[in-house]
């Protein structure tokens, strides 16, 4: 019995049930007489905006009250986040959060080169996921590590040298080429024809100590989110699938959900703000409204 709320139910319990005064029930419970005696007068908007927290709980199954308090606010709701989060945890909405695993890491070390303006740092790194079917499904995450932007999310069986040169590629004749390429010591990212490949477009690459995972924290952070946002959402029954809603996600993520390390607003938007936005970017985020909140936004 933790909460205020709990210790108010407390005090009209031992008064029914027991035959404690008012007085002693709050001695007891350790609640003063004027919290037990108040009573929370509900604003006349009060079920509109449950519903639309409930609605957009639903669809964004990840996000938590902060995230949430900025979708409301950018379809204009007056309302701040610590009224979302008391409504957000009235209605037990609160994400359930994974047991970390005790891991042994080495010193943290700074960060090489850190990316100071749009396509000067780029990551990428790989990740696995299944079919339905049992299937691999390669994943190639390519991320500016300024703007937060992810760049590129390729889906395959299978993904050598040459299917991330192409890749590589066509993002490079898009958005210009970076300064630097960071990446892990992964045999695709250290292979001959992937060097000779940057070193001749003036690219630099910067490889990470193996096994230090935290000295390339942009992609690493991405992936975390493709996982928890996207993989662990959806259930892929083909290759082609899979990369179909991957595109989608990816818009979504790029130019509709709020990044908590930008102040809350989406990459796009940093990059526009911050007057770095790289020639490939198309379109303000303020444009793109998710097709999964159409039918809440419009309540």
């Amino acid at each position: 019995m933790v909460s205020p709320q709990m210790r108010k139910v407390g005090v009209k319990e031992l008064q029914s049930a027991v035959g404690l005064s008012e007085r002693q029930g709050c001695r007891l419970l350790s609640v003063s007489r004027s919290c037990a005696r108040y009573i929370p007068r509900v604003k006349g908007d009060e079920g509109f905006i449950r519903n639309r927290i409930w609605g957009l709980a639903h669809e964004y199954k990840r996000y938590g009250y902060r995230r949430i308090t900025e979708l409301l606010q950018r379809s204009g709701v007056v309302i701040n986040k610590k009224r979302v989060h008391r409504l957000w945890k009235a209605e037990g909405l609160s994400l359930r959060h994974r047991k970390a695993r005790k891991r042994r890491y080495g010193e943290k070390q700074a960060i090489t080169q850190k990316a100071e303006r749009a396509n000067q740092v780029w990551s990428y790194d790989f990740m696995e996921d299944r079919t339905e079917g049992g299937g691999v499904l390669k994943i190639l995450n390519i991320v500016d590590e300024y703007t937060r932007e992810g760049l590129r999310i390729r889906i395959e069986r299978r993904i050598d040298s040459a299917k991330v040169i192409k890749t590589l590629g066509i993002l490079f004749l898009v958005r210009g080429i970076p300064e630097y390429l960071r990446s892990d010591n992964g045999p695709e990212f250290i292979a001959k024809a992937i060097k000779e490949w940057l070193s001749a477009r003036g690219c630099k690459t910067l490889y990470i100590e193996p096994g230090s995972p935290w000295e390339n924290p942009y992609i690493e952070s991405f992936n975390g989110k493709v996982r928890d946002e996207f993989l662990n959402m959806n259930i892929f029954g083909s290759v082609k699938e899979a990369q179909k809603l991957a595109e989608g996600w990816l818009r979504e993520y790029n130019e509709f959900r709020p990044h908590s390390s930008l102040g809350y607003k989406t990459p796009r938007e940093f990059a526009r703000i911050s007057g770095s936005c790289a020639p490939g970017c198309i379109g303000p985020s303020r444009s793109f409204q998710s097709p999964k909140t159409a039918s809440v936004v419009n309540l």
